[in-house]
C-alpha cells in the first residue's frame, strides 16, 4: 500500500476513534512527526478527509476535527443506502450493458482473489478499496439519474458516507477481514440481482449493503 493510503486510513481511524478530539486543530507538521512520515502524504490525507466530512478547513490556515456522532454516521449511511439502492433498481430495470457487466465482474473476480488467504496485507487492503470504489461508481453512474448522482455527491461529504471512506482496524484484523469478505459476498449478490434484472432485490441488497461500514462495531456491541 502506498504511504499516502496508509496515512489516510490511519488518520481516518484516529479521528473516528476520538484520538484527535472533536473541535481540536490539526496541523501538517505535528501530525507528520506523530506518524513518522513527510508532510506531503499528510497534506493529501487532510484534503481527502475534508471531502469526507471528517475535517473542517479553517478560513485562515489548517483544519479542525469535526464533531462526530453515531447518529450522524448512521443517518448518512442510511441515505447512502437509499440512493445507491435506487441506482441499483434503475440499472436492474433497464439492464446492464456488456461493458458494465464486464467492469462489475472484473471487480468481483479481482476481489475474490484477495480472499483466497485468511488475512489482508497492506496491498490487499488497497486493492480491495480500488475495486470497491469502481463497483459502486459503476452502478451509480449507470443509473443515468443526474439528481441521484448529485444527491450522492452531497451526501458523500458527510462522515463515513462515501465508498472512498474505507476503514480497516489492524488491531481487529480478523473481524475486519470477515467484514470485508461479507461485503464482497454482498457485491456478488447485488451483481446477480442486476444480471437477473430483479430490481426489487437489487435495491434491497444495496440498501442493506450500506450498513456493512459499521458492521464491526455492531458485532462487538452484541458479542462483546
Amino acid at each position: 500500500m502506498s504511504s499516502g493510503q496508509q496515512v489516510l486510513i490511519q488518520l481516518r481511524k484516529m479521528i473516528i476513534s476520538g484520538e484527535f478530539a472533536a473541535g481540536s486543530r490539526i496541523a501538517e507538521i505535528p501530525t507528520a512527526e506523530l506518524l513518522g512520515v513527510s508532510r506531503q502524504p499528510v497534506r493529501m490525507a487532510f484534503q481527502l478527509l475534508e471531502q469526507e466530512g471528517l475535517l473542517i478547513k479553517k478560513p485562515t490556515r489548517g483544519y479542525i476535527v469535526r464533531e462526530l456522532s453515531n447518529q450522524l454516521i448512521h443517518d448518512a449511511l442510511e441515505v447512502r443506502g437509499v440512493l445507491e439502492g435506487l441506482a441499483a433498481k434503475y440499472l436492474a430495470e433497464k439492464g446492464m450493458s456488456e461493458e458494465q457487466k464486464s467492469i462489475l465482474l472484473e471487480c468481483l473476480n479481482e476481489c475474490e482473489k484477495l480472499f483466497q488467504g485468511h488475512d489482508f496485507d497492506d496491498d490487499g487492503i488497497e486493492k480491495y478499496h480500488h475495486y470497491n470504489v469502481i463497483f459502486h461508481n459503476t452502478i451509480i453512474q449507470a443509473s443515468n439519474n443526474l439528481a441521484l448522482i448529485q444527491a450522492l455527491e452531497k451526501n458523500n461529504q458527510l462522515p463515513m458516507a462515501s465508498a472512498q471512506a474505507l476503514t480497516f482496524d489492524k488491531s481487529q484484523s480478523l473481524s475486519e477481514y470477515r467484514r470485508l469478505h461479507y461485503a464482497h459476498l454482498q457485491h456478488c449478490s447485488i451483481y446477480d440481482a442486476l444480471l437477473q434484472r430483479q430490481s426489487g432485490r437489487a435495491e434491497s441488497l444495496m440498501r442493506e449493503h450500506s450498513s456493512v461500514v459499521i458492521l464491526g462495531e455492531k458485532l462487538r456491541e452484541m458479542i462483546g
